[in-house]
């Protein structure tokens, strides 16, 4: 640092020097020049520009630090942030597909529960109308038997063949009876 300092000094005060000349044109010697009062008045001023400025120069170039360095805190906080929530849906998203598998397995289980149920109701009610079909016929060949018997009767028999009259009648319930 001392170094760079001393190449900027130099950098000013050579080409000062060099080219400095004054009204009469005889030799520069460095005991009859304004040199040193140049260089005084330099530093003076470049003191003074330093005490002004250098506070407000630090301030400032503080300031703008700790502002990336608060920029720089939102967004890690952001991104961890970020990372959390993509954290949570990615929970969310695991537990949804094992509830999407559960409620899978629960409806396949469902799904065969109820067809067993339907094959019972539907083994039961063919039995039921089977029963039913039995009976039915049951009841149709007594009915035909009836109308066929009442038709033989009816016509087999006329009132003219047989001739029943009240004590005939009589003497054959008696005889049932005793």
């Amino acid at each position: 640092m001392v170094k760079s300092k001393i190449i900027a000094f130099l950098m000013i005060v050579l080409p000062i020097a060099l080219s400095a000349s004054g009204a009469e044109h005889h030799d520069v010697t460095m005991s009859n020049s304004d040199f040193f009062y140049r260089v005084l008045n330099f530093s003076i001023f470049i003191g003074t520009l330093v005490y002004l400025y250098a506070n407000p120069i630090k301030a400032f170039f503080k300031e703008r630090s700790e502002g990336i360095a608060k920029q720089l805190k939102e967004i890690e906080d952001k991104l961890q942030a970020s990372k959390d929530e993509a954290k949570k849906a990615q929970e969310a998203l695991a537990y949804s597909e094992y509830k999407a598998k559960e409620i899978i397995e629960d409806s396949k289980k469902e799904a065969i529960m109820l067809a067993q149920n339907i094959e019972k109701k539907s083994v039961s009610d063919l039995e039921l109308m089977d029963k039913q079909f039995v009976d039915k016929v049951d009841v149709e060949g007594r009915k035909a038997s009836r109308a066929t018997i009442n038709s033989v009767l009816n016509d087999g028999f006329s009132s003219d063949d047989i001739t029943l009259d009240s004590s005939k009648i009589v003497s054959l319930v008696s005889k049932k009876v005793a």
